[in-house]
């Protein structure tokens, strides 16, 4: 292939073997993702069966390939040794080894094309790396709907061995929260969480599912530990899948959202609000023109203050302005929640996801004064994450980006009652709550790269015994 100055525009000419209607419209699949997918404009489909006079290219001033699709003819063959012009044959459906899939045959074409153009070569990078990362999602999809996950999902749930925080008798008194439960140890200086099953939705208890506590446990202890070299954080030891042990804090009452793309469904989100017509958005300014989950020229924060009545946007000017915060603090947590952020989607691009955005929550050291990171980090519950593999396609054909669902619960809840009125809420279907747990395994697999280990879940026992040494 004539080399080019690595911008230029590359010639394809798209031979088609057999002309039957199929493989005419396989072909033109082909040169619509050629397109659509590599920018490669300049493609045309053609009989391999005409005289090799009509197909040979004279004085060629740019970059050229030819593309057979299917078996060799006598046409291509004698092009193949007449002109000077690279050929290449990708077999499809009809032959041996065949390529089935459009997309598959056009990034071959587009890899020979690579050479000769940068701009097809960053393109052909991002789609074998879209490639791979749906091949790490497809594997932990495979993984936990095998036997032995579903098998221990289904007997947890059948056994009703749910970890609810009910079953565990110790003193003093618990603080119960919406899903996460709090116990003051004799140490005035610590405390020990507990994060249950509980799924809740429209302020209240909707179900149990079947490990999802120590899957949100498990994630945030994975981060804590992977960002302790950016910002010390509260934990000190996790002697449970369900339990952390932390250093008492005084939260700041501000929650640092930090985000990538322009989304979200919330009254305080930057898409709805975008919808509204507002263009400075806590402190940033928008640009015109930008649609439902487009990535942001950079990653931003946008905060909001923790209200009695109603969380609200804020900006970093009126953190300080208002009194939130001191100068110095923020300065401190601003920092950490962008680096702590960058390199959560450094590792979940690694794996095959895209981190949308999260919030994070800081704390001040009741005894040293130090600024903390606390609460939870990169848990399914605190952040979004949508599957890298599919976003640019989807985004192509005006589609929503896809994630790991999580949902469905709440739909069928909205749909079988009125969740927010009825005094009583019908009881979800086991089918949907073993599935959401299957889902939340997923996401703590793919997120922390570590296998879901059934053996440590050791029930209320185990967290009444993690408990009784810590506050002993």
């Amino acid at each position: 292939m004539v080399a080019s100055n690595g911008e230029d525009e590359v010639c394809v000419h798209i031979l088609v073997s057999q002309t039957t209607q199929a493989q005419i419209g396989f072909a033109n699949l082909v040169c619509e993702t050629l397109a659509t997918r590599y920018g490669l404009n300049h493609v045309v489909v053609r009989s391999a069966n005409v005289p090799v006079d009509q197909l040979i290219q004279s004085s060629v001033q740019t970059p050229f390939l030819y593309a057979v699709l299917g078996p060799s003819t006598s046409t291509t063959s004698l092009l193949e040794s007449e002109s000077s012009i690279p050929i290449i044959t990708i077999p499809t459906s009809t032959t041996t080894a065949s390529v089935v899939d459009p997309k598959e045959a056009a990034l071959s074409i587009a890899k020979c094309c690579s050479l000769a153009s940068a701009s097809v070569r960053r393109k052909v990078d991002q789609a074998v790396k879209a490639r791979q990362q749906g091949r790490v999602v497809m594997d932990i999809q495979w993984k936990t709907e095998s036997y032995l996950y579903r098998n221990s999902i289904h007997k947890c749930f059948d056994e009703k061995s749910q970890i609810t925080g009910d079953g565990i008798s110790i003193a003093p008194k618990r603080q119960r929260g919406k899903v996460r439960d709090r116990y003051d140890g004799i140490q005035s200086s610590t405390i020990a969480l507990v994060t249950t099953d509980r799924q809740s939705g429209f302020d209240r208890l909707l179900a149990q599912v079947p490990f999802k506590g120590a899957v949100l446990n498990l994630t945030s202890a994975y981060w804590f530990k992977a960002t302790a070299h950016i910002i010390p954080n509260h934990c000190l030891s996790f002697p449970h899948p369900n339990v952390t042990i932390a250093k008492k804090c005084k939260p700041f009452p501000i929650e640092f959202v930090v985000r990538s793309y322009m989304t979200g469904s919330t009254s305080t989100s930057i898409w709805k609000n975008y919808q509204n017509g507002v263009r400075n958005y806590c402190g940033h300014v928008l640009p015109e023109g930008m649609i439902k989950n487009q990535k942001l020229e950079q990653n931003i924060l946008t905060p909001t203050t923790k209200e009695e009545d109603h969380d609200r946007p804020i900006s970093v000017a009126d953190i300080v302005a208002e009194k939130w915060m001191t100068q110095q603090d923020l300065d401190v947590c601003v920092e950490a929640a962008m680096k702590v952020f960058a390199f959560g989607q450094e590792v979940a691009a690694s794996r095959g996801l895209i981190l949308v955005d999260t919030k994070y929550e800081f704390g001040r050291d009741e005894e040293t004064g130090e600024i903390l990171l606390i609460d939870e980090v990169h848990t399914p519950d605190s952040s979004r994450y949508w599957l890298a593999s599919t976003y640019a396609d989807r985004m192509a054909q005006g589609n929503e980006p896809e994630n790991i669902d999580k949902e469905f619960l709440r739909l069928w809840f909205r749909d079988s009652c009125d969740p927010y009125n009825d005094p009583v809420l019908p009881e979800a279907p086991k089918d949907l709550v073993v599935e959401l747990s299957r889902r939340y395994i997923m996401l703590y697999e793919l997120i922390s790269g570590q296998s879901f280990d059934f053996r440590s879940m050791t029930g209320d026992d185990g967290i009444q015994k993690a408990l009784e040494e810590h506050l002993k």
